[in-house]
């Protein structure tokens, strides 16, 4: 990989962090990963980017004009505010079984991350 392409990616240690966080967060909320793997992996690839790059996992579906102040206002800190006081969860990483894109899954392959860390490389 050459320094362009993983300056794109997050490392390994913080996606395996970020999947596991995921993961364990899902089964602790009641909560179901998207009927599409792939939203999911790179949900959790922007979480992991932005916690190599900010220190936090931010969340990676807005737009901010100030990363690093976002950062420490902690509102958008996956889990997000709205994630944890309502259940919401702008990326659709986690999604309540009544909303008509929630999987059945709480887990995510390894290989499913990779796959979509190939495409982004």
């Amino acid at each position: 990989m050459t320094t362009t392409e993983s300056s794109k990616l997050s490392s390994e240690k913080s996606l395996e962090a970020m999947k596991n966080f995921a993961e364990t967060y899902a089964k602790r909320t009641g909560t179901y990963f998207c009927v599409d793997p792939s939203v999911t992996a790179v949900v959790i690839e922007g979480l992991a980017k932005h916690k190599d790059d900010l220190g936090a996992p931010l969340c990676p579906c807005r737009h901010y004009e100030d990363k690093e102040a976002e950062v420490k206002a902690t509102f958008w800190n996956c889990p997000c505010i709205p994630m944890r006081e309502r259940k919401e969860c702008h990326c659709m990483l986690f999604l309540t079984p009544d909303n008509e894109f929630a999987g059945q899954e709480q887990d995510i392959p390894m290989s499913e991350l990779e796959a979509v860390r190939a495409t982004l490389a």
